[in-house]
């Protein structure tokens, strides 16, 4: 009988008392410890698993330089993937064999290779540029003219804090960007104005959602939480006593007594 996956796996040693994890947990272990982003977490864990299935569920221990061969000669010639596709592939499961599993590859040769398409860059002119931001309005206007005038990717913009802001510099500083990198990039002048505008509208909205909060002890009784910084996670702050804590089914339409 031919060993699952879960059968074969080695303990990592990490934790004697507790059994192994399954193969999928410890390719995320892996990934997480070398600080990949976690797109590239996803589509490494994805072409595992694809490789896995395109064997019969074999446990990639059994398989050797031969079955890589195959299944990146059939992504090119049955798929048709791009040369970017089959690359990744190819990185995903070099990185399963030498990190994971602790049994590098020897030359893997042979390998239909996907065609690479010649492509010219486009690059938008100027007047094009401005063409295209004339039809974006409020964060979305934003959130574009951080990634043309700053350099940011659409994730760093989208992840950015108050903290991350110099006005005073004209300064943007990106945490944990790509490659888990930190860097400074600057802030459009363009968008000084407006980006501090949305924060004094994003700060008065969070003012108004403390002004309707529940007095947080009633909530942490209500809920059972042994400290009450666990319970802060959940919900905001206001003192305004245990008879102002509202049960959610009291924002049904109506009840059933009402129609």
């Amino acid at each position: 009988m031919t060993p699952t996956i879960q059968q074969r796996r080695p303990p990592l040693g990490l934790f004697p008392d507790k059994p192994a994890p399954r193969l999928d947990d410890r390719i995320v272990e892996f990934l997480r410890v070398r600080h990949y982003s976690r797109r590239t977490e996803e589509a490494y864990v994805h072409w595992m698993r694809r490789y896995i299935e395109f064997h019969q569920h074999r446990h990639p221990r059994q398989l050797a330089e031969g079955d890589v061969n195959g299944f990146l000669t059939s992504l090119a010639v049955k798929e048709h993937v791009a040369a970017s596709t089959q690359n990744r592939a190819l990185s995903a499961i070099l990185f399963l064999y030498e990190h994971v599993l602790e049994q590098p590859l020897d030359r893997i040769e042979g390998v239909v290779r996907a065609r690479r398409p010649k492509r010219l860059p486009v690059v938008l002119t100027v007047d094009e540029v401005s063409r295209v931001m004339a039809h974006l309005t409020g964060d979305k206007w934003l959130i574009a003219m951080l990634l043309y005038g700053g350099g940011l990717r659409l994730l760093e913009a989208l992840r950015l804090r108050v903290k991350h802001l110099d006005f005073e510099r004209g300064e943007i500083t990106v945490r944990e960007g790509k490659g888990d990198k930190d860097r400074v990039t600057t802030m459009p002048r363009a968008v000084a104005h407006p980006l501090q505008k949305h924060l004094q509208r994003v700060q008065a909205i969070h003012q108004q959602d403390l002004a309707d909060g529940y007095d947080i002890r009633t909530v942490q009784e209500l809920l059972g939480h042994k400290d009450v910084r666990t319970t802060m996670i959940y919900t905001h702050v206001l003192n305004r006593g245990g008879r102002g804590v509202r049960s959610p089914a009291d924002g049904l339409a109506r009840g059933r007594d009402e129609r």
